[in-house]
């Protein structure tokens, strides 16, 4: 197994309110070479979880972070018109984020640290300062 020792949190940057799947976004990372979906896991609006690539096998979400993270996105990320970014987490996908961190912080390395993938690219993903808000778990 590899050794991980980060989550990267995202957005797939898509408008509040619009669902989407694994399916759509491997369709998307397929379109621009990625084999598969580059995210480990995606959060519904709902807060189902759904599994993304193997956690066996490095993300595909983090420019030069994916060999020792764990990529982790929730659908949303942008305003209904798509013209600036937005935390537009429902609560149920805060809840699953949390509950989601703490199991794969228990199974893979308390000494985990979180970030945003905004910490490592010069971008607003995922809309919010994850490193900020979950320092405490």
């Amino acid at each position: 197994m590899r050794k991980i020792n980060k989550i990267v949190i995202h957005c797939t940057a898509t408008p509040e309110g619009r669902p989407h799947d694994v399916a759509d976004i491997t369709r998307w990372h397929k379109a621009r070479g990625f084999n598969t979906i580059g995210y480990h896991f995606l959060i519904h609006i709902d807060g189902t979880i759904e599994r993304g690539r193997s956690i066996k096998k490095p993300g595909a979400h983090t420019r030069n972070e994916n060999q020792d993270s764990i990529g982790i996105a929730y659908v949303g990320g942008m305003t209904k018109d798509m013209s600036k970014a937005k935390d537009t987490r429902t609560t149920a996908q805060k809840d699953s984020l949390i509950k989601l961190m703490i199991e794969l912080i228990y199974k893979y390395n308390a000494d985990m640290q979180i970030f945003g993938h905004k910490d490592f690219a010069n971008k607003a993903c995922p809309s919010f300062n994850a490193k900020l808000e979950y320092a405490n778990l």
